[in-house]
């Protein structure tokens, strides 16, 4: 893809992956507000519940456990929740996010107050099920690949078909499955879909293109500059764009044949262009849409339809 100064974040390693996509504050302000939510407004604010049991100020030692074989993500995220609803509690991890687990293993203890404690214990459940559920989609999705298609050089990608609030959590969950960072928003790639090209003429749709993405790269540092088609004579005239005009055509709900088709065209025309298959992706059918050449599917139900993975924090 282009070179640009904004980092691949699919190049970088989990860790350096989660501080990049916490650098604009967005985790921090989707964690005070599940603690607004949850613990209520001042002055009032807490566990109304524990702070009447007489409890407030007991120590406990609570451990997390999966209760479901998975792949855990979203303990780097931990410590933060902490941070925001129990800064005198602390976190020991035992499993990294990325691990495959099996039913009953501990994943990570904290230990504190239990008033701090019990007020994070739902936050904590909430996002490490749901990330680790979306891990857990993502890792099938990309281990489909791998068996159907052996030796196939095509990577699985995530959308913006993502939770509101959510997003760079989410994105990081799709890494720790083996999956590939797609944009993070509208700010930081160029993707011309059918609505932006309404009304352009085929013979016109080359030039077309070709000033979006100059004036594109001329505002501001971008990860890529993408163009989405719907018929094998847009590729072809996008084919026909200098080398380094786009990065990557998006191939809407292509069938494989037809995918198999749009690589043979791309090879003898345009080789360094990169060609992306999206639109209804399902475990079932991956393996035959990685067959076809392609490099990049993309896939919005690891996102919006992962169910949770079963977590639980017991106190010991």
């Amino acid at each position: 893809m282009t070179d640009s100064v904004l980092p691949d974040l699919n190049l970088l390693p989990l860790s350096g992956l989660y501080a990049e996509l916490s650098r604009n504050g967005l985790i921090t302000r989707a964690l005070e507000l599940a603690r607004d939510e949850d613990l209520g407004p001042q002055p009032q604010a807490g566990d109304v519940t524990t702070l009447s049991s007489g409890l407030a100020s007991k120590p406990l030692r609570a451990e997390l456990v999966a209760r479901a074989p998975g792949v855990i993500a979203g303990m780097a995220a931990v410590p933060e929740v902490l941070r925001v609803f129990a800064p005198r509690s602390a976190l020991s991890v035992h499993v990294t996010d990325g691990t495959v687990v099996h039913a009953g293993t501990v994943i990570g203890s904290v230990s504190g107050p239990a008033a701090e404690i019990l007020a994070a214990e739902r936050t904590i459940l909430n996002l490490l099920s749901r990330l680790s559920g979306i891990a857990t989609l993502t890792r099938r999705f990309v281990d489909a690949i791998a068996s159907a298609a052996p030796g196939s050089k095509a990577r699985l990608f995530d959308t913006r078909k993502t939770t509101p609030g959510l997003r760079m959590l989410e994105k990081y969950a799709v890494r720790c499955g083996g999956g590939c960072c797609h944009r993070i928003g509208l700010f930081d790639a160029v993707l011309l879909k059918d609505n932006h090209l309404v009304g352009v003429q085929l013979s016109n749709l080359g030039e077309f293109v070709r000033a979006a993405a100059a004036r594109a790269r001329a505002s501001r540092p971008l990860r890529f500059v993408e163009v989405e088609v719907d018929s094998m004579e847009q590729l072809a005239e996008l084919a026909r764009l200098p080398r380094g005009t786009i990065d990557c055509v998006l191939l809407d709900n292509f069938s494989p044949s037809v995918l198999s088709d749009a690589v043979r065209l791309r090879d003898r025309t345009s080789p360094a262009l990169q060609l992306e298959a999206s639109g209804g992706i399902t475990l079932d059918s991956i393996g035959a849409v990685a067959r076809s050449g392609v490099d990049r599917i993309s896939c919005g139900s690891i996102t919006h339809s992962a169910p949770a993975l079963d977590l639980a924090l017991d106190v010991v």
